[in-house]
């Protein structure tokens, strides 16, 4: 099973726009795909946006049975804003604060196998310390409006929104891959977050993507390096993942 959650600042997108990301792995016939929506920061504010996600992955526990899925093979792949939820899934897997109450199977687990994170934020605090188009720690910014007023007013909740901050060695592998020239969300996001799995003792590999923006790679590598994670910790295919460096266009 391969759970994709969308980007867009948290203010925008929805879940068919990361539909085609998915239908690879279904026409395969080897996954069955998932796309969960979340309520975006316009209409409600943090932790709103986890307790949505989560929700989901309990969703898909309790029905696992009904639609012949494995309960213990859950894979989730997200992009930008999703890139950082499914960092908090994984992160934040046992976090009894950011579970919530919604939907109906409250005794599901919320947490998941395995995370791809496409150049998503991984720490609030230190988002804006770092050369960007976006002003991050801004009043007006689209963390600001994810958690309801500006990161330097509101560490606590800031915190609480950072998927560094709940790393723990029991956290499932991960993949994140980020561009060097990223205008949006500083590379250095992923190389800290990397550093901070790694030293928790949690498996990690990051695909830096030399010269590359804010998504829209060209090189057919960095899936090749998705497919193949998600076959290792989802099929049981044998393969081993360290940090690389690729260039954003097939060479």
């Amino acid at each position: 099973m391969v759970v994709a959650i969308h980007g867009g600042a948290w203010m925008g997108g929805d879940r068919r726009q990361v539909l085609p990301r998915l239908f690879p792995y279904v026409a395969g016939g080897q996954y069955a795909g998932v796309s969960v929506g979340y309520r975006l920061s316009q209409d409600a504010i943090w932790p709103a946006q986890i307790h949505d996600c989560k929700a989901a992955i309990r969703w898909i526990r309790g029905n696992a049975k009904k639609y012949n899925l494995d309960p213990d093979k859950i894979g989730v792949i997200g992009w930008s804003a999703g890139g950082h939820l499914v960092a908090m899934l994984g992160t934040a897997g046992n976090v009894k604060d950011l579970e919530g109450d919604l939907g109906d199977f409250g005794d599901q687990s919320s947490r998941v196998t395995c995370v791809v994170d496409f150049f998503g934020p991984a720490d609030m605090l230190t988002i804006g310390d770092y050369p960007s188009q976006m002003k991050h720690f801004a009043p007006d910014s689209a963390e600001a409006k994810l958690l309801g007023g500006a990161i330097p007013e509101n560490k606590d909740k800031a915190r609480s929104a950072s998927p560094v901050a709940f790393v723990s060695e029991d956290d499932p592998p991960f993949l994140i891959v980020h561009g060097t020239k990223d205008p949006l969300v500083p590379y250095e996001q992923s190389v800290s977050f990397r550093d901070a799995l790694r030293k928790a003792g949690v498996p990690v590999a990051l695909i830096t993507v030399e010269e590359g923006g804010h998504g829209g790679f060209r090189n057919p590598e960095i899936e090749r390096r998705v497919d193949a994670f998600f076959d290792a910790h989802l099929r049981g295919v044998k393969a081993e993942f360290k940090d690389e460096r690729l260039p954003n266009e097939a060479q």
